[in-house]
C-alpha cells in the first residue's frame, strides 16, 4: 500500500502530523454546550443560541477562508487564523459570560478559515493524480485525533475543570500554527510564480461564478454534497433520538459513533489507493448511495445490530464520497481560485 502514497509530498505528511495533534485537543466543540449550561450557568435556550451563533461563525469562516488564501497566500492565512483562534480559545476562562457570545463565533470563524486554508494548502502542494491519497492521509489522521480527543477531554474536565479544555485546545491550535510555519515552506505556499494571478474581482464574485458555470459537473456535485452532508450529519442529532426511542441509551450511541471512527481509520487509506485510478464521479455517487442506504436500513433493523449496520454503510459511504469529492473539486479548480473552490466545498 505504501507504493500508492509515493506521490504524496513529504510536506503533506508533516502537515498531517500537525493536524493529528491539533485534532486530539480540538474537543471544545464537543463540550462547549455542557460548559455553558454547567459552570457558566446558562439555560439550554441561551446555550443553544450561543452555540448556534458559533456555528454561523464556522460556516462564515469556511466560505471566506479560501478567498483570503487566494488573495494573501494559504500558508499565511492558516498561520494568522490559527494564532487568532488559539489565543481566543485560551482567553475563554477569563471572559465574562456575555463576552463568550462574541468570542465563540470568533473562535469558530477562525477554525473555519483554518479548515479552508488547510484544504487549499494541500491542494496546491500536491500534483493532480495524487490528491485523493493526500486528502485521505489528512482526513485519516484528523479522524484519528477526533476519536482520541473526546475521552481525553472528558478526563481533563473531570480531573481539573472545563477551563482547561479551552486552554488545551488553544495551545494545540497555536502549536499547529508554529508547526505549519516550520514544515511548510513560505515560497509557493499559495501560488508559484508561474501560476496566474488572482481573478480581477479577487473574491467570491463574478470570476468564481463564471468558472463554476464553465464546470457544470462541479456545480451539480456541490449541490449533491450539500444534501448528502445534511443527511450524513443526522447521526449527531436525529440518530441518538431514534436510538433512545427504541430503548438504547447513550452508551449504545457512543459505541456506534466510535465504530464510525474505527472503520475510517482502517479503510480510508487502503480505499484511496485501491480507487485512485477510478473515475471520481462514479466513486462519489456510490458513496452517496451508501449513505442513503445506511439510513434506509434503520427501520428494517432491530436494536444495536441495526444501528451497527447503519453506521457501517454510512462510514463506507463517507470514505468513498468525502475524500474523492474534495480531490475532484481541487482538480477542477482554476489556479487563481483554488482556495475559493475549496471554501465552497468545505
Amino acid at each position: 500500500m505504501a507504493q500508492g502514497f509515493k506521490d504524496v509530498p513529504r510536506v503533506v505528511w508533516l502537515l498531517a502530523a500537525g493536524v493529528f495533534v491539533n485534532a486530539v485537543v480540538s474537543f471544545t466543540f464537543v463540550f462547549v454546550f455542557l460548559y455553558l449550561t454547567g459552570p457558566r450557568g446558562l439555560g439550554a435556550a441561551q446555550a443553544g443560541l450561543a452555540t448556534g451563533i458559533g456555528g454561523i461563525g464556522l460556516v462564515a469562516g469556511n466560505f471566506t477562508g479560501g478567498w483570503y488564501g487566494d488573495r494573501f497566500g494559504h500558508r499565511r492565512v492558516l498561520l494568522a487564523a490559527s494564532a487568532a483562534g488559539g489565543l481566543t480559545l485560551m482567553s475563554f476562562p477569563l471572559m465574562s459570560t456575555a463576552g463568550l457570545y462574541a468570542a465563540l463565533p470568533l473562535a469558530q470563524y477562525a477554525s473555519g478559515v483554518v479548515r479552508a486554508a488547510n484544504s487549499a494548502l494541500v491542494a496546491v502542494t500536491v500534483p493532480e493524480g495524487a490528491r485523493r491519497q493526500a486528502f485521505a492521509v489528512v482526513r485519516c489522521v484528523s479522524n484519528g485525533g477526533f476519536t482520541l480527543g473526546p475521552p481525553l477531554g472528558a478526563l481533563l474536565a473531570t480531573w481539573f475543570s472545563y477551563d482547561w479544555l479551552f486552554v488545551a485546545d488553544g495551545l494545540g491550535t497555536l502549536f499547529f500554527a508554529l508547526w505549519t510555519a516550520r514544515v511548510v515552506p513560505a515560497r509557493g505556499a499559495s501560488r508559484s510564480p508561474s501560476r496566474p494571478a488572482a481573478a480581477p474581482d479577487g473574491g467570491l464574485g463574478r470570476g468564481v461564478w463564471e468558472e463554476l458555470r464553465a464546470r457544470p459537473a462541479v456545480l451539480v456535485l456541490l449541490g449533491a454534497i450539500l444534501v448528502t452532508d445534511l443527511v450524513y450529519r443526522q447521526q449527531y442529532s436525529a440518530f441518538p433520538v431514534y436510538l433512545a426511542d427504541h430503548g438504547l441509551d447513550v452508551r449504545a450511541f457512543g459505541f456506534v459513533i466510535a465504530l464510525n471512527g474505527g472503520v475510517i481509520l482502517l479503510l480510508e487509506l487502503p480505499a484511496a489507493v485501491a480507487l485512485r485510478d477510478r473515475p471520481p464521479l462514479p466513486v462519489i455517487g456510490t458513496g452517496i448511495v451508501l449513505v442513503g442506504a445506511g439510513y434506509a436500513v434503520l427501520p428494517a433493523g432491530t436494536g444495536v445490530a441495526g444501528a451497527v449496520a447503519m453506521m457501517a454503510l454510512l462510514s463506507l459511504g463517507e470514505i468513498l464520497y468525502k475524500t474523492t469529492a474534495t480531490a475532484y473539486v481541487a482538480d477542477q479548480a482554476p489556479e487563481h481560485a483554488m482556495g475559493r473552490f475549496q471554501s465552497l466545498y468545505a
